[in-house]
């Protein structure tokens, strides 16, 4: 027997039933906004992710030399491959465009709660927009997302920030900041203690004095964040807090800015994020990470040999999903479903795959006999793949012209004339025939 490699997961019939519907429920929801899906592929050269990141980055990589003595790596990310798919068609998309994409992804780091070393994410990006209307559709398909799989305003909390905020604010001290490096602290606030935050900003290049007052300046309520601008005396500062509160208006007209909180102490670590941010958080606090997280990245697709090109983007990533929708209770079964099993007893095969194909033509998930069994191993099969009918279709049976209908749940049963099974019906079941 072999164990399955350390942070990689097998997924059975029932989990992946549940994981099913939560991957279609999040592309429905981009596709009704118009986003277009992509197909990206599993490996990339290295060198890709070490420009983008530096040589530390691969610590963190599957990478290795292929046949051809390529050095290639398995994709950690989504981004840095769909700013090269953008480069490389630049000129013949017609833009905005809006691609969404869920696939796996691979990353070289120690398992934990809702993170694992192969793990599944759905990416929505717009490229080709600088308008605040941007950024929120983009909140706004996150907040949908969230809804349609069940959960409320009260399971979960976007938290909404602006990067050039805290790099104006931060540029406003007399000191030697390493910007970069002080927003990455910030990142980090809430995981660990304060002092060792305090401490991360001083070594980014504020003193304690002003670590104290930054920290203060993170925490003013959302109505008065554009008094910041006043406070810092910086017109790139006002710049920001009137995109912000661009954003917040068009989300106000796309419904979803009830479920948007301002927070300055959201920042995202990732250096390439430009503008505005976002995280959602399980308002409980019982899943301990955040659920998801994205922004602007305004700088990436020149950074990858492009046209300077607005982009805004998310990933949610479908096991802190899963464990959001496990803790409000809105996680389905994991259990298998099937609609009817056509169930066979002699010579009856022609008859029986005839209207077996009949209900699968009208949608239905539709079993029947492919092991040569008897009557009660069928009727345990069909059990344990919790069909909710079965369709008898016995020699005895067709010896009258009829079928006999055997709902699950309460064993009740009723004869059909073959003719009339299934007939005019979409979904046929006891009640159509029970006299």
């Amino acid at each position: 027997m072999y164990d399955s490699v350390k942070g990689f997961r097998d997924f059975y019939p029932e989990e992946m039933q549940a994981r099913r519907w939560a991957m279609d429920t999040l592309e429905d929801v981009a596709q009704r906004y118009g986003f277009r899906e992509i197909g990206t592929p599993a490996i990339e050269p290295t060198e890709m992710y070490v420009d983008k990141s530096g040589e530390e980055i691969v610590e963190e990589l599957y990478s290795f030399e292929d046949k051809g003595g390529r050095e290639v790596a398995l994709t950690p990310e989504l981004t840095p491959t769909v700013a090269r798919m953008f480069v490389a068609k630049q000129q013949e998309l017609s833009k905005p465009i809006k691609w969404v994409s869920t696939r796996p992804f691979w990353r070289y780091e120690e398992p934990q709660q809702g993170r694992f070393r192969e793990f599944y994410q759905t990416n929505v990006d717009i490229f080709g927009s600088a308008e605040p209307t941007a950024d929120a559709e983009i909140l706004a398909v996150a907040v949908d997302m969230l809804t349609d799989l069940g959960l409320t305003a009260e399971d979960f909390e976007i938290r909404v920030s602006h990067r050039d905020i805290l790099a104006g604010v931060l540029e406003s001290f007399e000191a030697d900041v390493d910007v970069p490096e002080a927003i990455r602290a910030v990142d980090k606030r809430a995981k660990v203690d304060h002092d060792d935050y305090l401490d991360a900003l001083v070594d980014a290049g504020l003193n304690y004095g002003q670590a104290d007052t930054f920290d203060e300046m993170l925490q003013i309520d959302a109505e008065e964040i554009e008094t910041l601008a006043d406070l810092t005396g910086s017109e790139d500062v006002r710049a920001a807090t009137d995109n912000l509160q661009a954003v917040l208006d068009a989300a106000e007209d796309f419904g979803v800015r009830d479920h948007l909180t301002v927070s300055l102490t959201t920042a995202r670590g990732l250096d390439y994020y430009t503008g505005v941010v976002f995280e959602c958080f399980d308002s409980t606090g019982e899943v301990s990470r955040s659920v998801f997280g994205g922004g602007r990245y305004d700088d990436l697709i020149e950074g990858f040999g492009g046209q300077p090109t607005p982009a805004v983007g998310f990933a949610p990533g479908h096991a802190t999903l899963q464990l959001l929708c496990q803790r409000a209770g809105v996680w389905p079964a994991e259990e298998l479903s099937t609609d009817y099993y056509v169930l066979q007893v002699g010579d009856t095969r022609p008859t029986a795959a005839r209207i077996a194909r009949d209900l699968r033509e009208r949608g239905h998930v539709v079993e029947s006999d492919v092991a040569d069994r008897s009557f009660g191993a069928q009727m345990g099969y069909a059990d344990g793949v919790n069909a909710e009918t079965v369709v008898i279709v016995g020699e005895q049976d067709l010896e009258n012209d009829e079928v006999t209908l055997k709902e699950m749940d309460d064993g009740e049963q009723v004869s059909v004339p073959l003719s009339a099974f299934p007939g005019d019906h979409d979904r046929p079941t006891f009640e159509d025939f029970a006299e």
